[in-house]
């Protein structure tokens, strides 16, 4: 028996080598399928999703975007305007007493 046990010894390192080869490849090849299965889940989740979006007649990013920068046009617009016709309204008060003169002048000419 002790002649038999290096002869042994030199055996199982390799099966154990060749063993955790085997179990490394099957790993790797599960890792491999489980990417395969959620890039496939994931497809199938965002073509569920794009359809629903479409039934939903939701608005596209390109859209929201055109729409945002007409808002901020718009926005810029509505206070250039206000500001315009906050000084038109402080115009005439400053002005009436005047404007008043010269009409009165007009109508005696």
């Amino acid at each position: 028996m002790l002649g038999a046990g290096p002869a042994l010894t030199g055996i199982f390192p390799m099966q154990q080598n060749r063993l955790f080869d085997d179990f490394a490849r099957l790993m790797t090849d599960a890792a491999g399928a489980a990417q395969g299965v959620r890039r496939e889940a994931e497809t199938v989740v965002k073509a569920q999703i794009e359809r629903m979006l479409r039934d939903m007649d939701v608005a596209t990013r390109e859209e929201v975007e055109v729409l945002r920068d007409l808002v901020a046009s718009l926005r810029a617009q509505n206070e250039a305007l206000t500001a315009r016709v906050a000084a038109l309204e402080a115009k005439p008060a400053e002005t009436k007493p005047a404007a008043k003169a010269a009409g009165a002048g007009t109508a005696t000419a």
